[in-house]
């Protein structure tokens, strides 16, 4: 094969990830857990090194949203991976023009970028051979081809678009094969009717083309979302790691997937089949396929007892979880919310989040566990004029230089040393000191140890939002 190309990853992460509530949460979505019980990788650290040993491969452009941002450089740094670029969408507007921002982006380099699209939350549990079928997709992406990649129907999915070809795919070997037609998510009975044939497809949503190839169709089929991400990225500014689109011009681009834009309007559309254990695991039955299981079906992850328990899923991330007499069930317990569900019915979870956003729940979107850049804290209790964290502080790290103007803090350090900043004093806590930070005073906590800091944080005041925050200085860009 001709290696005069260079392969570049683009993970498209910006997703909420709603269907696996309430483990996966707008504040921490599922792509950032380790949810499969057999690997402490998240599906976006996953799908990063899969991409191990391709030929040419570069460091991945990575498409994200705001809230996400710290998320996605944490867990790069933690597989040691330095992203070319993250990118920061201001709001989410569907693959089309993500992967727009990103062909140009690629473009600023070189003319002989090959994109290689992928989702930030799916699983893949044979990487070899999904080497071998992107590897086949480049053969055609190099010649001005669009590529994605299908999935052989095992079940009628109402939750994926499906692929029509031509040739029977029974028993196809991996090649690359001309796209007849793209079929959005079908009823119940068309799914049954793909799944039963053999010229049928999931499609996956990953992609492979060329960085020059996409744009030209963009030109083509789609000018003006290809001039609104013109104009978004060259207006796009810097902050630290991350590039912020512009806001008002990203937000002309229509809310269309590629699919939509691109992929269907050519003849130039090929599917490499990929037989590689695919899953998106989009509700807790698709997680239960992909765990290890019991005897009886069951798949069982943290603190759980059960007993004449059979087909069904039981996690519990605390307090112990006891099951009896159980029948193709899901039962998740967080610390704060708790789902059963049929197993059947797990993909309607989405429903119920919608319920509770209407409510203004909080646990519609964000985990008692916050992860910040510097560590994260934990909602350990509240009432109506106090709150009790647990905060942990990573090495070398700092908050903000900080005010509020509604509440009072007392620190109480449980493990490492704390270095204080309160008003023009300075001064460190130790194991079992602690100290108070009145109402509108400017603070900042320190970690200046190699060791991780601990400590209980008391709020008490009339107002208890996260809001009430004056940032003075930040190494993190969050400045008022």
């Amino acid at each position: 094969m001709d290696n005069n190309y260079s392969l570049q990853p683009v993970i498209l992460s910006g997703g909420s990830g709603t269907r696996l509530w309430p483990l996966s949460r707008e504040s921490f979505p599922k792509q950032y857990i380790a949810l499969n019980s057999s690997d402490s990788l998240s599906f976006f650290q996953k799908t990063q090194i899969r991409l191990e040993g391709l030929k040419n491969i570069e460091n991945p452009i990575i498409i994200c949203n705001e809230e996400q941002r710290f998320l996605v450089a944490e867990q790069m740094r933690e597989i040691n991976i330095s992203p070319k670029s993250i990118i920061l969408e201001p709001f989410g507007k569907n693959t089309a023009p993500a992967i727009t921002i990103a062909a140009l982006k690629a473009l600023e380099e070189s003319n002989e970028k090959i994109l290689l699209v992928l989702s930030s939350d799916h699983e893949i549990k044979d990487p070899i051979s999904f080497k071998k079928a992107i590897e086949e997709g480049i053969k055609d992406a190099k010649n001005e081809k669009l590529v994605t990649f299908g999935i052989k129907p095992d079940s009628p999915e109402t939750g994926y678009g499906y692929i029509e070809i031509e040739e029977n795919i029974s028993n196809q070997e991996v090649k690359s094969l001309p796209v007849k037609n793209f079929i959005e998510k079908p009823v119940l009975e068309k799914a049954k009717e793909y799944s039963s044939t053999d010229n049928f497809l999931w499609n996956s949503g990953i992609f492979l083309f060329k960085a020059s190839t996409i744009i030209n169709l963009l030109k083509k089929y789609e000018p003006e979302l290809l001039c609104s991400c013109e104009d978004s990225l060259s207006k796009s500014s810097k902050d630290f790691d991350f590039q912020r689109l512009e806001k008002n011009s990203f937000g002309l681009c229509p809310n269309i997937s590629i699919d939509n834009a691109i992929m269907e309007k050519t003849k130039d559309s090929f599917v490499v089949p990929l037989n590689a254990g695919w899953s998106d695991v989009g509700n807790w039955g698709a997680l239960w396929n992909i765990e290890e299981k019991d005897k009886n079906g069951n798949a069982i992850i943290g603190d759980v007892l059960i007993n004449d328990v059979k087909n069904s899923y039981l996690n519990s991330s605390k307090n112990l979880l006891v099951g009896l007499g159980l029948r193709n069930l899901i039962v998740v317990q967080t610390e704060d919310a708790t789902l059963i569900s049929d197993k059947d019915k797990s993909q309607d979870i989405k429903k119920i989040v919608n319920k509770l956003n209407l409510k203004n729940r909080k646990e519609a979107k964000i985990h008692k566990k916050v992860i910040r850049p510097w560590g994260y804290y934990q909602l350990i209790e509240e009432g109506p004029t106090w709150k009790v964290k647990e905060i942990s502080v990573n090495p070398k790290s700092s908050l903000s230089l900080q005010r509020h103007l509604q509440r009072s803090e007392h620190w109480i350090i449980l493990k490492g040393i704390a270095t204080i900043k309160l008003n023009e004093e300075e001064y460190s806590l130790h194991e079992n000191e602690s100290t108070y930070i009145p109402i509108g005073s400017k603070h900042r906590l320190s970690n200046n140890e190699a060791l991780s800091l601990r400590l209980i944080e008391v709020q008490c005041g009339e107002y208890l939002g996260e809001d009430d925050i004056i940032r003075f200085e930040d190494h993190y860009g969050r400045v008022n």
